[in-house]
């Protein structure tokens, strides 16, 4: 019994976790900022004066790919959580 709480316990504290998982990156010319919640879903959207200076084309290729950066930094957060969750739970 004591086994089967403390694993919906840990169950619970990695809900939190996960719902916790935040990511941020920026392009490397600092044009974009990007956050990004576990889920990958965006939270935060910053532009600096250089996008001024950008084509349309340039500035969605440095929006894109600073997005997914980020996406993909949260995914490997979430995925870390997941893993530790696992290993423990196998204890």
């Amino acid at each position: 019994m004591a086994s089967v709480q403390r694993r919906l316990y840990r169950l619970r504290d990695l809900a939190d976790d996960m719902g916790a998982v935040t990511a941020s990156e920026t392009a490397p010319d600092g044009s974009v900022s990007v956050t990004v919640d576990g889920n990958g879903a965006l939270v935060d959207l910053r532009f600096s004066q250089a996008i001024s200076k950008m084509s349309p084309t340039d500035f969605e290729k440095a929006l894109i790919d600073t997005a997914h950066a980020a996406a993909a930094r949260a995914f490997a957060a979430r995925g870390d959580l997941i893993n530790a969750f696992n290993d423990e739970i196998r204890e």
